[in-house]
């Protein structure tokens, strides 16, 4: 549990850090699926995280003018619903559609966003509201640790 902003978004970042290395692959290696991350490429995993972490920005958006989040419900009933396998399935088809630039470009851009609208979200609205919380963590730093084994993967077959 975190007491703190700060703490909560200096770990955040630390944990995110690694994964600025795909940026330096190349479009084919990026490409290239690899067995040992489930046979993911490096653009999924990009895409992956970036669906989770934008959802996580908009609840964030909301959580900064509202007391709850419309997403973070309906994320919350899908994934109950309809199960993570699909969901997931869904937003890897959804960022297969997106040019690999815009790709790499929301990858530098929306991690710093989402930090950035995480410090206008009265903490009594995410930092000290452990449902909010939790789900901040899971979208972010639990993420990421997730796929620390998928990130390590790409980047071994990558030669980097």
């Amino acid at each position: 549990m975190y007491l703190d902003a700060l703490e909560f978004l200096d770990e955040e970042r630390e944990a995110w850090a690694p994964f600025e290395a795909l940026l330096a692959l190349t479009d084919d290696q990026l490409n290239q699926p690899v067995a040992a991350a489930h046979g993911w490429s490096g653009r999924q995993l990009m895409g992956h995280l970036l669906g989770w972490q934008d959802n996580a920005m908009t609840v964030a958006k909301e959580l900064a003018v509202g007391e709850t989040s419309a997403t973070k419900t309906r994320s919350d009933e899908e994934w109950e619903a309809r199960g993570g396998e699909v969901v997931n399935a869904e937003l890897d088809a959804a960022w297969a559609d997106v040019p690999l630039e815009e790709v790499r470009r929301r990858f530098q851009t929306i991690p710093g966003e989402l930090r950035g609208y995480l410090t206008v979200v009265p903490e009594s609205r995410w930092l000290k509201h452990a449902d909010n919380q939790a789900f901040f963590f899971e979208e972010t730093t639990r993420h990421y640790e997730a796929h620390a084994d998928d990130l390590r993967a790409i980047l071994e077959a990558a030669g980097s």
